[in-house]
């Protein structure tokens, strides 16, 4: 792969230039889409202006499939390739880096530290750049929230993301993902992205809930170092125009 081993690196010189970093979430969900359409909608994030493309979901995006859309990905756009994982299953030797997470606020250990145990072995064989990354899950939680087990944080509730991201950089993770779930009616609130920025130097991710390249900016101003961006992305009428309409808000904080 183009981009092993330098994915961090990318993102981080980004956040250091003072720009937001635009990461388009495609879901190789066999039941959604092919790998040939995955690969052009990756085509027209490279188009649009995306700093980083993801391979990822809840349900589905695992074996065969998501094996076929990250190879064809990662040989014919050029941008680094990242796996969002959501199993030890969805794992594939063809992307170039993962999100090597704990998803801390779950009932249930296995989401938060059995699954990053026994994918452990997977990454190491097939030479995947890891980077670590605490995973907080909040209401409504979508999907994610329910497969998860999560005990979702409250919207209302800034303190506890604060401390649950003051731990995991205590813990050594660098990166940490604040998530409402796929299609959530809104992100989490910008007060709890200002909240968590007063008080952890780590790379702020949203995931869930960004509508709106206004949205996106709007959370970048508050704090945010990374946005998400899937689902209207593939739901646009012409997700193309949508793609660098988003590109130019992350990059610019321009508000719409």
């Amino acid at each position: 792969m183009k981009h092993k081993g330098e994915v961090e690196k990318r993102i981080n010189e980004i956040t250091d230039s003072g720009r937001g970093v635009f990461m388009g979430l495609i879901d190789p969900d066999p039941l959604k889409q092919t790998p040939e359409r995955a690969l052009g909608l990756a085509k027209k994030l490279y188009e649009g202006g995306a700093d980083v493309i993801m391979l990822g979901g809840s349900i589905g995006a695992q074996g065969p499939f998501l094996d076929a859309a990250a190879q064809m990905i990662g040989e014919e756009v050029d941008l680094p390739l990242h796996l969002f994982p959501g199993n030890t299953g969805t794992v594939t030797k063809y992307a170039d880096s993962i999100y090597f997470m704990s998803l801390l606020n779950s009932s249930n250990p296995y989401w938060v530290a059995g699954a990053p145990i026994l994918g452990a072995p997977t990454i190491k064989k097939y030479g995947l750049e890891p980077i670590p990354t605490a995973y907080l899950v909040f209401e409504p939680g979508q999907t994610v929230g329910w497969i998860g087990e999560s005990r979702l944080i409250p919207r209302a509730k800034p303190d506890v993301a604060v401390v649950y991201s003051l731990a995991a950089q205590y813990m050594g993770m660098r990166f940490v993902i604040l998530e409402s779930g796929s299609g959530a009616p809104e992100h989490v609130p910008r007060s709890t992205v200002s909240a968590v920025r007063k008080y952890v130097d780590m790379n702020i991710v949203i995931a869930g809930g960004v509508k709106t390249p206004r949205q996106a900016s709007r959370l970048i101003a508050a704090g945010a170092n990374c946005i998400h961006v899937g689902t209207k992305i593939e739901d646009a009428k012409d997700p193309l125009d949508n793609i660098k309409k988003f590109a130019k808000a992350i990059h610019t904080k321009t508000w719409w």
